[in-house]
């Protein structure tokens, strides 16, 4: 399994996120909120990112370092392709810095996590992006991504979910 990985520059560095890790991680994930106009529905604390990721392991987390600040992170954890019968990697957030993108750090930050999905013998990698964010758009599929059109996304949460679980019908 990787340890770190250098981008362009020898001073970016990739990691596995740690238990003291976890107040970086609600900040980053906050400036990503922020970006994707949605920091109004953040609810994780760092005592709740501390429990999920790295007590009851339900996500990974890897942090870039740059000059030995974190600028960039993903969150992601393992789905499973019936049709393959193997699991796969699902990427939850990746951020970078606005003011440090075009640097090669989110390209680097896929390539830890493909080498990772490949290393793991998964299937594939996956993720859900805003279909308003063009620069990103742009970027995944420049990495070879490609758009899953016949696909749509569904989300219960809160109160839906609450319903949803006491259905009897």
């Amino acid at each position: 399994m990787p340890k770190s990985l250098n981008a362009k520059t020898d001073t970016f560095v990739i990691r596995f996120a740690g238990e003291k890790d976890a107040a970086i991680l609600v900040a980053l994930i906050r400036e990503l909120a922020e970006y994707e106009k949605l920091l109004d529905e953040v609810t994780a604390t760092e005592a709740l990112v501390h429990e999920s990721i790295f007590h009851r392991k339900i996500a990974e987390a890897i942090i870039g370092d740059y000059h030995g600040e974190a600028v960039a992170y993903a969150i992601f954890f393992h789905n499973f392709s019936s049709f393959a019968a193997l699991p796969g990697l699902f990427i939850e957030d990746v951020y970078v810095k606005p003011h440090l993108r075009s640097k090669g750090f989110g390209k680097a930050m896929f390539k830890f996590l493909a080498k990772l999905a490949v290393e793991r013998g998964f299937a594939r990698m996956e993720w859900a992006c805003l279909d308003w964010n063009a620069p990103s758009i742009a970027f995944y599929k420049k990495m070879g991504a490609e758009a899953l059109t016949d696909w749509t996304m569904y989300r219960l949460t809160g109160e839906s979910l609450a319903k949803a679980a006491m259905n009897q019908s």
